[in-house]
């Protein structure tokens, strides 16, 4: 009777670790971080370890380390553009998010959802989306890991799952840039100069100021201008800092592109969140439409909230 009880309580401790809610999380509007046109508001554990996740690796660090490899499936487009190869040596569980590119091969792509990919010794097949319409190049190119896309595309491709619908985006977005791509890759206007400039000062700026503060992070909210742009949590600090670093660079984007010094109260933000974070009931109904719910053995990996 003794050990039946040890199990139940053990399996309500870990039913509680698994929620990403105010239960286990902490929104922190006054320790807000602002550069120009991005705030950044923080996400918190109230206690350390209480949202964790199994270790995982990144697909950012993977690669530099040479431990997770990113192939095409084949040649013909028909059949595998919408398909990368990849392989995980590192001995541990890979995880790889919605959203995050990867430049060259035969196209640019954008991995369409998330998922984890275990260390199983053979070729594993992740689903992408194009965001480059006019290539399919006959010799391959090397692909290489380029960050998460900006909110914007993130949504149509959260929401739609629609090839067009992603192109028409992309198109829209270079068209309202004034860049000028001849391949339409969504790339092109983060690699334009004034760009590049612009966005490695505001990441500089925020890595800098968020490694400095408080290291229970697993998650952020962002706004600019009128808009509330999306919200990123993961399931603990660990997994949240290995995607920092280039989950930024999308919000900056946005923020630069589309934004302007941020007007949104405290008070439009929680009316936000509330739905997304007061209860997994409330989290399953709310981003079913206006979100993405990652789970990874039964246990909430990652939510994403889409703009208003």
């Amino acid at each position: 009777m003794k050990l039946r009880l040890l199990i139940f309580c053990f399996c309500l401790t870990r039913g509680a670790v698994a929620q990403l809610t105010y239960q286990n999380l902490e929104v922190l509007y006054d320790s807000a971080i602002e550069y120009r046109n991005l705030k950044i508001i923080p996400i918190i554990e109230k206690r350390r370890g209480t949202a964790s996740a199994p270790q995982m690796l990144s697909l950012s660090r993977g690669i530099q380390k040479g431990l997770v490899t990113v192939t095409e499936r084949g040649t013909a487009s028909t059949e595998n553009v919408h398909w990368l190869r990849i392989n995980n040596k590192s001995g541990i569980p890979l995880f790889i998010a919605g959203g995050e590119l990867m430049l060259g091969g035969r196209q640019d792509r954008m991995v369409t959802r998330d998922t984890v990919l275990i260390p199983n010794g053979r070729d594993q097949y992740v689903s992408v989306m194009c965001v480059e319409e006019g290539r399919w190049s006959n010799k391959e190119k090397k692909l290489s890991y380029f960050n998460y896309a900006n909110p914007r595309l993130r949504k149509v491709a959260g929401q739609s799952g629609n090839q067009v619908l992603i192109w028409r985006e992309v198109f829209n977005q270079l068209d309202s840039n004034k860049i000028k791509s001849s391949t339409q890759s969504y790339l092109h206007q983060r690699i334009d100069k004034k760009m590049i400039v612009l966005q490695e000062e505001y990441l500089r700026f925020f890595l800098q100021r968020i490694k400095n503060t408080d290291s229970t992070w697993v998650g952020f909210v962002c706004t600019s201008g009128t808009k509330i742009i999306g919200c990123d949590v993961f399931a603990g600090t660990s997994l949240f800092y290995e995607q920092l670093e280039p989950l930024l660079p999308g919000y900056i984007e946005d923020a630069i592109i589309k934004g302007s010094p941020s007007q949104v109260s405290d008070e439009r933000v929680k009316k936000f969140l509330d739905p997304i974070l007061s209860s997994e009931e409330s989290q399953e109904q709310y981003l079913k439409t206006k979100g993405k719910i990652y789970k990874y053995q039964g246990k909430t990996i990652h939510l994403t909230a889409f703009s208003e």
